[in-house]
């Protein structure tokens, strides 16, 4: 069985990594785990903003781009 998991390095301030140090340890967590929710939070987020943004700009040219369909 293959795993999909790929390691990512990310280069921070030893401050910042200090502070996430501390806030795993608080929480229970790991850094890669508090890490990673970050970045699946910020890539949730994204993905709504850009959404939005495409439907928004699909509903102010629906006219162009049902003539570009035809």
């Amino acid at each position: 069985m293959t795993s999909d998991v790929n390691a990512l390095v990310l280069p921070m301030p030893d401050a910042d990594r200090a502070e996430l140090a501390d806030l795993a340890d608080a929480t229970g967590s790991t850094p890669e785990a508090l890490a990673l929710e970050a970045v699946r939070a910020h890539l949730r987020r994204e993905r709504e903003r850009v959404g939005a943004e495409a439907a928004r700009l699909a509903g102010r040219h629906a006219g162009l781009l049902k003539r570009l369909g035809q």
